[in-house]
């Protein structure tokens, strides 16, 4: 897209696959349902691929990849506002992000690299910690989920010589995001994987990933 005088704007966000708009807009509209202030941060990677971040209720980042292009190479915007922007997309795939919000996220971003792979576990299992945690959260209504729930670490995994706990909070921050598949074709053989960092846990699913952090501060966006 060029503006009137024929330049191409300084900031946007260019996919030109639907499906991948579609996806980012599903991301985006996860995120408001869990915040609807929410921000989120979009990152060039090192494969030339795009990042999607943000930081969930749960004091967990999510995050998915699109392919497309930024402008800048690093920038924040609100998830309304993107969601809006990527449905209203042109023919070439542009969409305007809304004002920049690059202030307003604070926290660290982990590493693409660097991770162990310490197991994978059946998604159907990861589902129904899932639903047993939102179970338990809601008899908690009005209070939101306690910390004892969210801290409890659910399954314990190990592999490559790197052990590792996974907290209910990741659990749920994956059900929230829908990044589990609610019917997947072969659900025997579905799985999600479970990466281990120095400073952060990763879970990835078919949807998407979470990440949170170990043995430092909590996460800060505003």
């Amino acid at each position: 897209m060029r503006d009137q005088w024929g330049a191409s704007p300084e900031r946007g966000v260019w996919i030109s696959d639907p499906a991948g708009r579609h996806d980012l807009v599903v991301f985006a509209e996860r995120a408001r349902v869990l915040d609807e202030a929410a921000v989120i941060r979009l990152r060039v990677r090192a494969d030339g691929l795009v990042g999607a971040w943000v930081v969930t209720g749960f004091d967990v980042l999510a995050g998915r990849v699109v392919a497309g292009r930024i402008q800048p190479a690093d920038l924040t915007c609100a998830a309304d506002q993107l969601a809006r922007g990527l449905r209203a997309a042109d023919a070439g795939g542009y969409a305007d992000p809304g004002f920049p919000l690059d202030s307003a996220w604070r926290g660290a971003l982990p590493a693409e690299t660097g991770f162990v792979h310490v197991d994978d576990v059946p998604a159907t299992v990861v589902a129904d910690l899932a639903l047993r945690g939102a179970d338990l959260a809601r008899e908690s209504a009005g209070h939101g989920p306690p910390a004892s729930l969210l801290d409890s670490e659910v399954l314990q995994v190990s592999g490559n010589g790197t052990r590792a706990g996974v907290p209910m909070r990741c659990v749920l921050a994956l059900a929230a995001m829908r990044f589990l598949p609610e019917d997947p074709p072969d659900a025997a053989a579905e799985v999600v994987r479970i990466r281990s960092a120095p400073t952060w846990l990763r879970i990835d699913a078919r949807f998407g990933s979470v990440f949170r952090r170990r043995g430092g501060p909590a996460l800060l966006v505003r």
